[in-house]
C-alpha cells in the first residue's frame, strides 16, 4: 500500500504492521472499530449485541451479532494475527445457537445492548427504522436457515479458508476478511479487504444463495396469508361501505394495511392489521420528517377537542425516531384467525367511522395552514 505524494508527483510506501506489535487487542480495539463502524465490511449492518452469551448450557461467547438489510442474523467473529485453526467450527456453533432466536428474542437482545449502551429508542422501532418497514410484526427475522458469518482476522490458514470455500458449496453464506494495519511516521491505517469470496464474484455467489432461500421462503404457506388478508380487507371493506362512503373505491389488497385519502396529501384514513392487532389511525407521511411532526403537533394541540368529538382516548404516536406520525385506535387481535374477524372488524369500522367524523374539518382547516409554510429539515430520523 502506498500513499500519494501530490507534490512530489510519487508514491512512498506504508509499512505493513501487526497488530500484536502495535499493542492492539481483540475485544479493546478490532471488535470495537467494528462495532462503531460496521459498514467497513462493505454493507450496511445493524450491531445488535456485543460478547453475546445468551446460549443455553454453555458459556461460549460469540463476539458481534448483527442484522443484515434482509433480517438476517449475521455472527461476526474477530481475531488479530491469526484466525486459529478452529474459528470456522466455532463460528458454525455459534450460528447454530443462533438460528432458534426468534424476532421477540431477537428484539430482546438488541434492546439489552440499547441499555447497555446508554443508546435511546426502541429495539423493534429502530430494528423497523433500519430494515426501511412500517411495521416489524409483518418482518420475520432469522427466517430459516438463513444466518450468515463474517469471519476477520488478519491471517487466515489454509485449513480455514479450504473449510469456509467447502462450506460455500451448500449455499452456507461465509465471508472471510483480512484487516491489516499500516503505518507512515506516527499515521496509522486500516485495510480491510473481503478475500473470501473475492469482492468481484459475491454477487454471483451470494445471489445463488439468496436465490434458494427465496424459493424456501416463497412457500405455499406465505401464499395462503396473502389470500387470508385479500379476504380480510374485502370484508372490512364491505362493513365500511354500509357505515361510511369513505371507502368506496378502495380495493383489497395484501399488505398489512388499506388506506384512504383525507382531503391532506400525505395523511391517510388507514385501517391495519396483523397477528396481534386490528387498529384504525391517521397516518401522517407527507415525505418530509419537519413537516410531519408540525401536522402531528398541531392536531396534539386540540387533543381534548378531538377526543371528545371521536368519543374515547386515542393514541398518539410522534414516533420521533420515525419519519411518519400515527393517531390510532387499536385492539388486540389476529386477523389470520377467522373467529376473531367479527369483533375486530366491527371495532375497526366503527373507530374509523369516528375517527373521520372528528378530523375532517381540522384537516381541512390544517391543510391551507400548512400549504402557506416553508419547512427546515429535521436533524435525524429520516426513515418512514
Amino acid at each position: 500500500m502506498f500513499r500519494i505524494d501530490k507534490d512530489d508527483n510519487s508514491i512512498k510506501p506504508l509499512k505493513a504492521r501487526s497488530f500484536s506489535e502495535l499493542g492492539f487487542k481483540e475485544r479493546q480495539h478490532l471488535q470495537e472499530w467494528i462495532a462503531k463502524y460496521p459498514s467497513c465490511l462493505g454493507e450496511d449492518l445493524l450491531i445488535i449485541q456485543k460478547e453475546f452469551a445468551g446460549f443455553s448450557d454453555t458459556q461460549e461467547r460469540l463476539d458481534l451479532l448483527a442484522l443484515d438489510k434482509k433480517g438476517r442474523l449475521v455472527i461476526i467473529e474477530n481475531k488479530l494475527d491469526d484466525t486459529g485453526k478452529d474459528v470456522t467450527w466455532q463460528a458454525m456453533k455459534y450460528a447454530s445457537y443462533c438460528a432458534s432466536l426468534k424476532t421477540e428474542s431477537i428484539c430482546g437482545i438488541y434492546q439489552d445492548h440499547l441499555t447497555k449502551t446508554g443508546q435511546p429508542g426502541t429495539a423493534s422501532e429502530l430494528i423497523a427504522d433500519f430494515l426501511e418497514v412500517a411495521d416489524l410484526s409483518e418482518v420475520t427475522l432469522n427466517r430459516g436457515v438463513s444466518q450468515r458469518i463474517m469471519l476477520i482476522a488478519a491471517n487466515f490458514r489454509k485449513e480455514v479458508t479450504s473449510t469456509v470455500l467447502w462450506l460455500m458449496n451448500f449455499k452456507l453464506q461465509v465471508q472471510c476478511f483480512k484487516v491489516t494495519p499500516w503505518s507512515m511516521g506516527d499515521d496509522l491505517f486500516l485495510n480491510v479487504e473481503q478475500i473470501i469470496p473475492v469482492k468481484d464474484t459475491q454477487d454471483f455467489v451470494i445471489g445463488l444463495a439468496d436465490k434458494a432461500q427465496d424459493e424456501v421462503q416463497t412457500s405455499s404457506a406465505e401464499a395462503a396469508r396473502n389470500t387470508i388478508r385479500r379476504e380480510f380487507w374485502g370484508e372490512v371493506i364491505r362493513v365500511m361501505q354500509t357505515k361510511s362512503r369513505l371507502y368506496d373505491n378502495i380495493s383489497a389488497g395484501v399488505a398489512n394495511w388499506i388506506g384512504a385519502g383525507s382531503g391532506m396529501r400525505g395523511v391517510g384514513f388507514n385501517f391495519a392489521a396483523a397477528g396481534k392487532y386490528g387498529r384504525a389511525e391517521i397516518y401522517i407521511d407527507r415525505g418530509e420528517q419537519a413537516e410531519n411532526k408540525y401536522v402531528f403537533d398541531q392536531l396534539l394541540a386540540q387533543r381534548e377537542a378531538l377526543e371528545a368529538a371521536f368519543g374515547g382516548p386515542l393514541v398518539w404516536e410522534r414516533l420521533d425516531h420515525r419519519r411518519a406520525c400515527r393517531i390510532k385506535c387499536e385492539t388486540e387481535a389476529d386477523m389470520f384467525e377467522r373467529e376473531d374477524w367479527p369483533r375486530m372488524i366491527e371495532f375497526m369500522t366503527d373507530a374509523m367511522v369516528r375517527i373521520e367524523k372528528a378530523f375532517r374539518d381540522p384537516l381541512q382547516k390544517l391543510n391551507a395552514d400548512v400549504r402557506s409554510r416553508t419547512f427546515e429539515p429535521e436533524a435525524g430520523g429520516d426513515g418512514s
